[in-house]
């Protein structure tokens, strides 16, 4: 395999437009081009950027949660649809991989929620629709799980590239699964987790799985991670001062860019909107696979096999078009089909 030559990689930590599908969006239009002016060739975005999280999850009961839920499901996207385009015309203009994380709205069922991963090529391509395989704790109240056909590696100028959605980086299949079709360039989207219990610390959680799937799989981690801005904290709390408080606990948030030994290539930010900026030289990926290459001489295949299922998972197959099929119930021979007892 071809080295790509050394690339900048641009690890995006800000808040969304929340709520605000079409103004996000925007913002994240801003931030790539400044990325792109600043020599990024891959730029990775938070987990849901568009349109944002939903913490009421955490902090209501489902009863009180559930108008909420209606007007994130309103300010969603359609996944192809316009504000697609828009983000796939700005990865092409500014010669950049994009990865960004958005609220998809599913095409067979009013109401159905995806947690998506865009993964768009530096020519505008849509190369990957990721949905988030396993929505976390409370976020089964939000959205709909995915499924195996979208675990792919994809070949994009920069290197071979995957992405995994927040929790997804705790799935160790999931990132097997990833490494065994020789992911080189992991990006891993996360949300600020102030939400959680008192004594999980959202920051070292985030370092801690990014450097360990950098280190097992001798690969770059790219790790981007949303913040809570005050106009979310404000929607969110109203006038709850335990919700606030809860809000703007530290070391909820960190983004930045590991290396295939596990360690940081510059220092990560840390709860502060930002774009940290990193240099990623594949070539670094392959000394240390001469001691423990997991999908490679250091496994045992004929011990150990993971089976995935990646076919497309459908709520429906027909056997016949529905535009096609006759509504009389005739067959092709002209006899009429008989109705079972």
């Amino acid at each position: 395999m071809d080295i790509p030559p050394p690339f900048t990689a641009a690890a995006v930590q800000a808040s969304p437009v929340y709520l605000d599908a079409a103004a996000t969006v925007d913002k994240a239009v801003s931030l790539i081009h400044e990325a792109a002016g600043h020599g990024a060739r891959l730029v990775v975005f938070p987990e849901v950027f568009v349109p944002g999280y939903p913490y009421w999850n955490w902090t209501m009961n489902p009863v009180q949660g559930s108008p909420w839920y209606e007007r994130l499901y309103r300010s969603s996207i359609d996944v192809p649809g316009p504000h697609v385009d828009t983000l796939r015309a700005a990865a092409r203009q500014a010669g950049v991989v994009l990865v960004i994380g958005v609220n998809e709205r599913g095409a067979h069922s009013l109401g159905v929620l995806y947690n998506t991963l865009l993964i768009i090529g530096s020519d505008g391509e849509l190369l990957g629709v990721h949905r988030k395989l396993v929505p976390t704790w409370a976020e089964k109240l939000t959205w709909t799980g995915g499924e195996g056909s979208s675990l792919r590696v994809h070949r994009t100028e920069v290197g071979p590239l995957g992405a995994l959605a927040c929790g997804e980086n705790t799935n160790t299949l999931a990132r097997f699964t990833l490494l065994a079709q020789g992911e080189l360039v992991h990006t891993a989207s996360y949300i600020a987790l102030p939400v959680a219990p008192e004594d999980y610390d959202m920051a070292d959680a985030i370092a801690v799985r990014t450097a360990a799937h950098s280190f097992e799989g001798k690969v770059f981690s790219v790790v981007a991670c949303s913040t809570i801005s005050p106009e979310i904290a404000d929607l969110i709390a109203g006038d709850d001062e335990n919700v606030r408080t809860m809000l703007g606990r530290p070391r909820s948030a960190l983004s930045g860019v590991f290396g295939p030994d596990g360690r940081p290539v510059t220092e990560p930010l840390v709860d502060d909107e930002g774009i940290v900026y990193a240099e990623i030289d594949l070539a670094r990926c392959i000394q240390p696979k001469q001691m423990h290459d997991i999908v490679g001489h250091y496994n045992r295949f004929d011990i150990f096999r993971l089976h995935v299922d990646n076919r497309p998972r459908r709520p429906l197959s027909l056997t016949a078009d529905p535009a096609t099929a006759r509504a009389d119930g005739d067959q092709e021979d002209g006899t009429l089909e008989k109705e079972e007892a």
